[in-house]
C-alpha cells in the first residue's frame, strides 16, 4: 500500500508540474542553478512557485527550494561553462575538448563505453596512464610521468570487431604543454592514416562527498585495470593545491589516468597514493577544472626543452676533472704518472 502511495504522489507531482508549465508557457531554455553550498544543477526550469524550482534533469524532475538558491545562470555558469542540456555533450568553445553531462549507467557500460580513451605511457624510466580529449591524439597525463624523458611511448586500446580491445603501440609521442606545479602535462600520439580511437567527456559539474567514481589505468604495469570507491572529501588541500580525495584503489602506473564518475565524465586526474605501509583507501586525484584551465591556456605552458620557463631544464651531465700528475711520482713502466 505504501509504494502504491509512493508512485501515486509521484505521478500527481508531475502533473501538477505539467499543468503549471502549460500556464506558464514553453520554457526559456537550460540554465544553470547554484546552490548555497557550492553544489549546481544544470537542466530546464519547467515551473516556478513561490516555494521551490522544479527542474527537469532529462531524466529525472527535481525540485529545489527557493532558500537554497544562490544564484541562476543561462548560457553559462558562474564560472563561464557553457549550458550542456542533461544527456548531452558539447564541444568547448576552444574546441579541443568535449564535456558535458551524460546519463547514469553501471560501471560495466562505462568502462566498455569510455574505456578505449584511456591509454598507457611508458617512458625509459616509467610507466603510468592518460586518457585522450579529442580525436587528434591529444591526450592528458601527470607531469611526473613524463618528467625529464624526451622518449615516450603510449599503447592505444581500441574496440575489436569481434569484441574485446586491440592492442597498438604509438612510439614518438609528443609533449605539447606541461605544467609541474599542477602536475598535468599535455601530450600528442601521432596517430596512423585512419585511427580514431574514442576520447573522454570532460565532466561539467563537481562531486560530492559519497559520489561512486572508478579509475582506469595500469597500476604497476597491470593494463586496464578498473578499481571503484566513493568520494572521500572534494576538496581536500595539499601543499597549497586542491584535489578530490578518493578510496577508489590508486597505485603506481594509474597516475595521470581518469577518474570517472557514475555517467563516464572524467571528474579527476588519479594523482597520488599513500604508501601502502602507511594508509588504506587513500588516494587523490586533480580536479578536472584545472584540467580544463590547463587545455584552455596550453599555449602558456608550451614544451620547450632549451627554455629554462617550461618548468624543467636539461642540464649538461657533470664532467670527471682529471687528477694533477703529482711532480716526481714514477709508475711500474717508469714513467711519470
Amino acid at each position: 500500500m505504501m509504494i502504491r502511495g509512493i508512485a501515486t504522489s509521484a505521478a500527481l507531482l508531475v502533473m501538477m508540474v505539467a499543468a503549471a508549465v502549460a500556464e506558464e508557457g514553453p520554457s526559456e531554455g537550460f540554465e544553470t542553478i547554484t546552490l548555497k553550498d557550492g553544489q549546481r544543477v544544470v537542466g530546464d526550469v519547467v515551473a516556478e512557485k513561490p516555494e521551490a524550482l522544479y527542474v527537469d534533469l532529462g531524466y529525472d524532475l527535481l525540485k529545489i527550494p527557493r532558500e537554497t538558491v544562490a544564484r541562476r545562470a543561462k548560457g553559462e555558469d558562474a564560472d563561464g561553462e557553457v549550458v550542456v542540456r542533461p544527456g548531452s555533450t558539447v564541444a568547448d568553445p576552444s574546441g579541443f575538448f568535449t564535456t558535458g553531462t551524460l546519463r547514469p549507467a553501471p560501471v560495466k557500460e562505462l568502462v566498455a563505453k569510455h574505456g578505449e580513451a584511456v591509454v598507457a605511457i611508458e617512458t625509459p624510466s616509467s610507466k603510468g596512464s592518460g586518457f585522450l580529449v579529442n580525436d587528434e591524439g591529444y591526450a592528458i597525463t601527470n607531469a611526473h610521468v613524463i618528467e625529464g624523458e624526451t622518449r615516450i611511448a603510449a599503447i592505444l586500446y581500441e574496440n575489436a570487431p569481434g569484441g574485446g580491445l586491440s592492442r597498438r603501440r604509438v612510439e614518438d609521442v609528443e609533449i605539447v604543454a606541461i605544467n609541474p606545479f599542477f602536475d598535468l602535462a599535455l601530450i600528442k600520439l601521432p596517430l596512423a592514416e585512419g585511427v580514431k580511437p574514442g576520447h573522454a567527456v570532460l565532466g561539467t559539474e563537481g562531486v560530492n562527498s559519497g559520489d561512486s567514481v572508478f579509475a582506469v589505468g595500469n597500476p604497476l604495469g597491470m593494463e586496464r585495470t578498473v578499481t571503484q570507491g566513493i568520494v572521500s572529501n572534494r576538496s581536500r588541500n595539499l601543499e597549497g593545491q586542491l584535489y578530490i580525495q578518493t578510496d577508489t584503489a590508486i597505485n603506481p602506473g594509474n597516475s595521470g589516468g581518469p577518474l570517472f564518475n557514475q555517467r563516464g565524465e572524467v571528474v579527476g586526474v588519479t594523482s597520488r597514493g599513500a604508501r601502502a605501509d602507511m594508509a588504506d583507501n587513500l588516494g587523490f586525484a586533480i580536479p578536472v577544472a584545472y584540467v580544463k584551465d590547463f587545455i584552455r591556456h596550453r599555449e602558456a605552458f608550451a614544451f620547450d626543452k632549451t627554455n629554462p620557463n617550461s618548468g624543467y631544464r636539461y642540464l649538461d651531465p657533470p664532467r670527471r676533472h682529471r687528477r694533477e700528475k703529482p711532480e716526481g711520482l714514477i709508475g711500474k713502466s717508469g714513467e711519470a704518472r
